[in-house]
C-alpha cells in the first residue's frame, strides 16, 4: 500500500472544499455514526453549525452526551450567529447485528426525514477478535454493522430525496488479501494479517457503497466514498496491542508530525455530504481523497461481480444470524 503513488498523492492534492463553502443546512436531518470523537465529532460540529438536526449514532450514551455539550460550546465559538443546535443521541452498536437494526428502527420511529447519512464509525488494525455475532470484528463493525444500519434506512432516504450517503473507507483498502474478500476464511486468524483484515473491511466499504449507488441510480440519493487521509484520531489506539510498543511510539511521533486535525480531515466527507456539486454533477459511487479530490481505488473496487457477491453474502449472513 505505502509503495503506491496513490497513497502518497493524498499528501499533495489540493484543498477543494472548506468549511466556508458548506451551505445552509436548515431543515436537513443527518445521522453521523461514531460522532462522539474524531472525524465524526468534527463532522457533527460542521453539520449542526450550519443548521442541520444531527443524530449522534454512538454505542455509549455517556460519551455521546458529553460530546453534545462540547459540540454546542464549539458551535457558539465557531458559528456565533447560528441558532441553538439540534443534537440528539441515537444508540448504535455496530458490533452487534441486532442492535444495528434496532438503531435504524428507533430512528424511523421518530417519523423524521433523513437527508444525510455519514457512515463514519470504524475500528482499525485491532487484535483479532470476534463480534457479538461471531464474525471477525473489523469486518463486522466496519462493514456489516453499517450495511444493516444503512439498508434499513434506504426507504427513508428515498422519501427524503435529494439525500446523501457517505461511506468512509481508507487507502488501507489496498491491503486487502488476494481476491479482495476471502469469504470462506473470514474468521480464520491464520489466513490474514491485522493489516489485511483492516484492508478487507475497507474494501468492503467501497464495494458496498458502489453496489448501493447502483441500486439507487434512478433516485436522487447520492452515495459516495471518502478516504479522510492521515488524521489524528483515536483510530490508532490499538497500535500497541497489535504491533508492539515500538511501532506505537513511531506512530505517535508520525501522527504528531504530519497528521491532519479532525476538522480538516472531515472536509472530504463534508464535501460529499453537503456540496451542491454532488447533485449538480450527478456524482455517485465515486471515491474521494483529501481534500475533496476524486481518485480511482483498486481494481477490486470496480468488480461488479465481487460487489454483488459481497451484498448477497452479507444479506445471507444477516438472515442466518438475526433473521430477515
Amino acid at each position: 500500500m505505502y509503495s503506491q503513488p496513490r497513497w502518497w498523492k493524498t499528501f499533495f492534492t489540493p484543498n477543494r472544499y472548506s468549511h466556508e463553502q458548506i451551505p445552509d443546512l436548515t431543515g436537513k436531518v443527518a445521522i453521523v455514526t461514531g460522532a462522539n470523537c474524531g472525524l465524526g465529532y468534527a463532522t457533527t460540529v460542521a453539520l449542526a453549525g450550519n443548521g442541520a438536526h444531527v443524530f449522534l449514532a454512538c454505542r455509549s450514551q455517556e460519551r455521546a452526551m458529553d460530546a453534545i455539550v462540547k459540540v454546542k460550546n464549539e458551535i457558539k465559538e465557531k458559528y456565533p450567529d447560528a441558532p441553538e443546535p439540534k443534537l440528539e443521541f441515537l444508540e448504535l452498536d455496530l458490533n452487534d447485528m441486532r442492535k444495528s437494526r434496532e438503531a435504524a428502527r428507533n430512528f424511523l420511529g421518530k417519523n423524521l426525514p433523513l437527508h444525510i447519512l455519514v457512515c463514519n464509525s470504524g475500528i482499525m488494525m485491532t487484535p483479532f477478535n470476534l463480534s457479538a455475532d461471531g464474525i471477525e470484528q473489523q469486518f463486522a463493525v466496519n462493514h456489516i454493522g453499517h450495511f444493516i444500519f444503512a439498508t434499513a434506512l434506504v426507504d427513508k432516504l428515498k422519501e427524503s430525496q435529494p439525500s446523501r450517503v457517505v461511506v468512509l473507507s481508507s487507502m488501507g483498502h489496498e491491503a486487502a488479501p488476494a481476491g479482495g474478500i476471502d469469504f470462506d476464511t473470514l474468521n480464520d486468524e491464520t489466513k490474514t494479517s491485522t493489516l489485511g483484515r483492516y484492508g478487507r473491511s475497507k474494501l468492503a466499504n467501497i464495494l458496498f457503497a458502489k453496489a448501493l449507488a447502483h441500486r439507487l441510480e434512478n433516485e436522487k440519493v447520492y452515495v459516495n466514498v471518502a478516504h479522510p487521509g492521515y488524521v489524528a484520531t483515536e483510530l490508532t489506539r490499538h497500535t500497541e496491542a497489535s504491533f508492539g510498543a515500538t511501532v506505537d511510539r513511531i506512530t505517535r511521533v508520525m501522527t504528531n508530525m504530519v497528521a491532519m486535525k479532525p476538522e480538516v480531515g472531515a472536509l472530504t466527507q463534508l464535501y460529499l455530504a453537503t456540496s451542491p456539486e454532488i447533485e449538480n454533477l450527478d456524482i455517485r459511487g465515486r471515491y474521494f481523497i483529501p481534500i475533496a479530490n476524486e481518485i480511482r481505488p483498486t481494481a477490486y473496487s470496480y468488480d461488479k461481480e465481487l460487489q454483488e457477491k459481497l451484498w448477497t453474502f452479507t444479506e445471507n449472513l444477516v438472515k442466518e444470524k438475526i433473521g430477515a
